[in-house]
């Protein structure tokens, strides 16, 4: 079989390879992808996933190796974003027929969403962390008191509070079944409001040193950390105790919803008897083509021969567990999800609220204005977005949610 991937050549700049066919690039993610490839330090090219689409500095759905420097941007502000997926016991029949109280259960068990008002709580955070939560945060406690003995501004942020806590934007909680009419929980979320933090101060730290250095970059938000210099050793710091954060956030979230779901189902059930938990915006050190190279997934998955992974879909559609196949032209990663086709402010131009109930029909979510940002038509077809990357994933489990909690 030949290559599944389509070759982009950028002058002065490494190829792209781009497993993006049959599904739709902008003109700006490819503008944006070039400006990546030209910078000196990306080796030996940039691989482009299906979900592709324009993002900050990077685009989403790429992966960038680079040798001796780090580009925070293309990290982003999620640093450690991904999923998490336990199958359990229970299977569609388990369930009772209205779902609408394991809806309200799995909200009550999880902070969500983001309601900051004059002298009220943030509904998103905890006001007061329980006993679990603190318990959670002591292991990680004493490496983020070394980060902001290092950036003080650091220390008043969403820390402990938001640890177990889903976040806005497309960060969900779903219940699925998968082809065997199987129940899943299945959750997305990452490093919350320290993690944002964190990201925000080093790419402002990035860009005050190319100043200072005097460098000319294609474009600001491509500032980077030469290897070497104390801010590329506390970058790496940071970003490694964020992805700790995050990893450590879905499982709280995940144990908190299967004793919501305890709560509401009778029959007693296991859980994480299959468990995945994987990022798809982060950074770390791998080898690759003989090299040591830092790689930069951003919108991307680790799929490394064996390894599983997640990619979700929309709101209503299908998601999937897949096992990796170690593609090394792809640095061993495949697509994060759909990728989306329409910004934020568009679907809520485009789409209509009648069409979003239609295309969430059998799903128990919210079908308000709210969420039309979030909705199917935003986002590109998963199937289409599968089949582009066949080399680089298999199918093991195909999920279809029946609940939906977003933030």
């Amino acid at each position: 079989m030949g290559a599944q991937f389509d070759l982009q050549h950028v002058d002065g700049g490494v190829p792209i390879k781009m497993w993006t066919r049959g599904v739709p690039v902008e003109d700006k993610a490819r503008e944006q992808l070039a400006r990546v490839a030209a910078m000196p330090f990306v080796f030996p090219h940039v691989a482009v996933m299906p979900d592709v689409h324009v993002g900050i500095g990077a685009t989403v759905g790429s992966v960038i190796p680079t040798k001796g420097a780090v580009i925070p941007a293309a990290v982003g502000v999620d640093i450690g974003c991904g999923m998490m997926a336990a199958r359990t016991s229970l299977v569609a029949h388990d369930l009772p027929d209205s779902l609408g109280p394991i809806r309200s259960a799995i909200e009550r068990a999880v902070p969500h969403g983001r309601d900051v008002g004059r002298g009220r709580r943030d509904t998103g955070s905890w006001g007061e962390p329980p006993p679990s939560i603190v318990a959670a945060w002591a292991g990680l406690a004493a490496r983020f008191g070394d980060i902001v003995a290092k950036y003080p501004r650091l220390e008043k942020t969403n820390n402990l509070v938001h640890l177990g806590t889903l976040g806005t934007g497309n960060h969900f909680i779903e219940l699925c079944l998968d082809e065997e009419a199987r129940v899943w929980v299945m959750l997305h979320s990452g490093s919350r409001g320290v993690g944002n933090a964190i990201g925000t101060s080093f790419i402002e730290l990035a860009k005050e040193d190319m100043r200072g250095w005097h460098v000319n970059l294609p474009d600001e938000d491509l500032a980077y950390f030469p290897e070497g210099t104390t801010h590329f050793d506390d970058y790496v710091e940071a970003v490694g105790w964020a992805q700790d954060f995050a990893a450590l956030n879905r499982r709280v979230m995940m144990a908190n919803v299967i004793e919501a779901l305890r709560r509401e189902i009778a029959k007693p059930f296991d859980a994480e008897l299959e468990a995945v938990n994987c990022h798809h915006n982060y950074v770390s050190r791998e080898r690759h083509f003989g090299e040591s190279v830092l790689v930069t997934r951003k919108g991307a998955v680790r799929a490394a021969k064996g390894v599983m992974g997640i990619i979700p879909g929309s709101m209503g559609a299908k998601s999937f567990i897949v096992r990796g196949l170690g593609n090394a032209e792809a640095f061993d990663s495949c697509s994060h999800g759909a990728g989306r086709i329409m910004s934020r402010t568009e679907a809520k131009r485009a789409v209509s609220l009648d069409e979003h109930i239609a295309d969430t029909a059998g799903v128990e979510c919210r079908k308000d204005a709210g969420v039309i940002d979030e909705t199917p038509k935003a986002y590109k077809p998963i199937d289409a977005v599968m089949a582009a990357q066949a080399d680089l994933v298999e199918i093991v489990h195909t999920l279809k949610q029946i609940v939906c909690v977003k933030g």
